[in-house]
């Protein structure tokens, strides 16, 4: 350990330099129009079967920046919301939007009114691209934000014709899909893109200080809040991750699998944009908890790339369909979101031939911070080693470095750090340390070969098949109903999910039963986190002040989190 509270580190990755030059490209939109000139001909994205170039992509999202410029009278910094999983839209509502120089807001499509609500009026949205199986959401609070435009769209509109009628059909009458929605003045996503054609882009002066996306995270207050992450933070996360996966891929001609959402900042930064730098094609999985529907996409697609999830990797492994496939090409798969298990990563390198590479990043590091070496033989634990241009330290509670081989809190400094929470100048304050270093919350320990090991969570945060869940959130639910009078949420263990919610509830009334309870979480709260499990008790562990003792609550579950 170093006096300025930093740690170097022995046994990098042959070939990956401790520095890359975080200031090559102005923007994000620098990389985009640098990529879509170097590899026109080439597939950018794969969906459904359909493949569009870099070429049309280039097309597409000219078009969409200049409707959002010309027609809507957007201005730069303005922010658009995005609420769709992953399909071609995707891509050409992003790069339009950015293009346009105007800040992206992820929203997920399985968001409540209520989650939805939050995210338009925090971020004050001015205008929407949804998917209309999501549309009757935004159609219950669209009047109590600041949209000036919502474009909505089907999902098979970019499948060309006749693929795209019959998907549609079959999604909006066959399997019932899309609920009934109605919002006065919304314009089709198609039909923007149309008139587009016949309107000219007005390029914007972007540059690194710039906020590119705000990507919303939750907090210690409980509701969300927007991680403001610059074209500096996601340029520089960009070229840390493309210089550390350089030694095993090359711009002759990946395909990447994109099964976790482009809406969360994994894949968006690791799949969407790094890929995009190296010309490399995205193929994007719209649904991957249809395994079965997965698998007979990646059976039709060679792929070389891969990243997910603990629990994608295993729902794989458990499909006798996937063991069928070809994996000679496969060289690098990549986890993160939630701790990788150790009995997947060994089925994983049993079945595929190919090592299942941790790595460890937050919404708020753009998100990488450290990633296993490519030529790792096999599965370690670890998180991996630093990425370039990037220092962590591992603290105490009064902030002092711990000695080498103890605990503590691990700490990151570096190019890819947030530029702080939207409007939460008190919140951004209590994460940032006075020398610039980001406050993970998460306890870890360096070994002797420099790898980081995550060993507890200093916060409350509970991590469900990747996807972040506060407990303040839902305790802020529960406290709604006029049956609870005090709620406790924690994470217990689950073998599929890595965590899952529980409640810990003290009646108001009497009556009050756990269907009761979930059902009011299911109008409040989007799937993953749902309580899972609910117990009633007398009363609840608190503090001397009277906080609840979350910590008190977890000690006192069963191990197998049952309630």
């Amino acid at each position: 350990m170093t006096s300025s509270g930093h740690l170097h580190f022995q046994n990098y990755p042959a070939g990956v330099p401790h520095t890359v030059d975080v200031e090559e490209f102005r923007s994000v939109v620098e990389v985009f129009e640098r990529s879509v000139a170097a590899f026109a001909d080439r597939i950018a994205y794969i969906n459904m079967g359909k493949a569009i170039t870099y070429r049309e992509l280039d097309d597409l999202t000219r078009r969409f920046a200049a409707y959002l410029q010309q027609r809507v009278g957007l201005e730069k910094g303005a922010r658009v919301a995005l609420m769709m999983p992953n399909l071609l839209q995707y891509p050409v509502a992003l790069f339009g939007a950015l293009r346009a120089g105007l800040t992206v807001v992820n929203c997920n499509p399985l968001y409540s009114p209520r989650e939805l609500h939050h995210q338009l009026a925090d971020s004050g949205a001015e205008a929407i691209v949804v998917v209309e199986n999501f549309a009757h959401v935004l159609a219950e609070v669209v009047d109590k934000t600041d949209l000036k435009a919502v474009f909505t769209t089907a999902l098979g509109d970019m499948l060309g014709f006749p693929k795209s009628a019959i998907v549609n059909l079959v999604v909006k009458h066959v399997k019932k899909m899309v609920p009934p929605w109605h919002i006065p003045g919304s314009v089709s996503f198609g039909s923007a893109l149309s008139e587009g054609r016949g309107l000219a882009m007005r390029p914007v002066s972007v540059d690194l200080s710039d906020v590119a996306f705000l990507q919303y995270t939750g907090g210690t207050t409980g509701a969300p809040k927007g991680a403001m992450l610059t074209h500096g933070n996601i340029v520089a996360n960009l070229q840390q991750a493309h210089a550390w996966i350089r030694p095993g891929v090359d711009e002759k001609g990946e395909t990447i699998v994109t099964a976790l959402p482009l809406y969360h900042i994994f894949a968006l930064t690791a799949n969407c944009l790094t890929f995009m730098k190296i010309g490399a094609s995205n193929l994007l999985i719209t649904n991957p908890r249809d395994i079965p529907g997965f698998v007979k996409e990646l059976s039709k697609n060679p792929f070389t790339v891969m990243t997910g999830v603990n629990t994608l990797f295993n729902a794989l492994l458990n499909n006798p369909d996937f063991h069928k496939l070809d994996f000679a090409s496969l060289k690098l798969v990549l986890g993160g979101g939630m701790a990788v298990q150790r009995p997947v990563a060994e089925r994983w390198k049993e079945v595929t031939g190919t090592t299942l590479l941790e790595a460890y990043g937050m919404t708020e590091t753009s998100p990488a911070v450290t990633i296993n070496p490519l030529d790792l033989p096999d599965f370690n634990g670890s998180i991996g080693l630093p990425i370039p241009n990037t220092e962590i330290a591992l603290r105490d509670d009064e902030g002092n470095d711990v000695a080498p081989g103890e605990r503590g809190e691990l700490c990151v400094r570096g190019p890819q750090v947030m530029k702080g929470y939207w409007n939460r100048p008190v919140e951004t304050a209590a994460v940032m340390t006075a020398d610039g270093f980001l406050r993970t919350g998460d306890i870890a320990v360096v070994d002797e070969g420099g790898f980081v090991h995550i060993v507890d969570r200093k916060k409350d945060m509970i991590i469900v098949s990747g996807f972040n869940v506060y407990p303040n959130e839902i305790e802020e639910v529960l406290a709604a109903h006029p049956g609870v009078l005090e709620a406790g949420v924690v994470g217990v263990p689950n073998a599929k999910s890595g965590e899952a919610v529980k409640v810990v509830v003290v009646k108001k009334d009497p009556n009050l039963t756990a269907e009761d309870l979930l059902e009011h979480c299911r109008k409040n709260l989007t799937g993953y986190k749902m309580p899972r499990y609910v117990e009633f008790r007398a009363e609840l562990p608190k503090t001397n002040v009277g906080k609840v003792l979350r910590r008190a609550l977890r000690d006192d579950l069963p191990a197998s989190g049952a309630s």
